[in-house]
């Protein structure tokens, strides 16, 4: 199995190299394996599903269901 670092799976998921270690943190990537301040990906890692909401798209979902709620679509 051959493995990349956080900076190289960085371009290839087009995410930040930051948010690539907070996920392997997290446990989140599949075979991850940290070697000093190093983490190792597998190259056949999958990106795994984000689940964060920013607070733009919270308040117009919000703003959504406000305007169903008052006859407005």
């Amino acid at each position: 199995m051959e493995y990349v670092t956080a900076n190289e799976m960085a371009e290839k998921w087009n995410i930040s190299s930051r948010r690539i270690r907070i996920l392997c943190n997290e446990g989140r990537v599949d075979g991850a394996i940290q070697k000093g301040n190093l983490w190792l990906i597998p190259d056949t890692a999958k990106k795994p599903q984000e689940f964060r909401r920013g607070r733009k798209r919270l308040l117009a979902q919000e703003n959504k269901k406000v305007g169903a709620y008052n006859g407005n679509s």
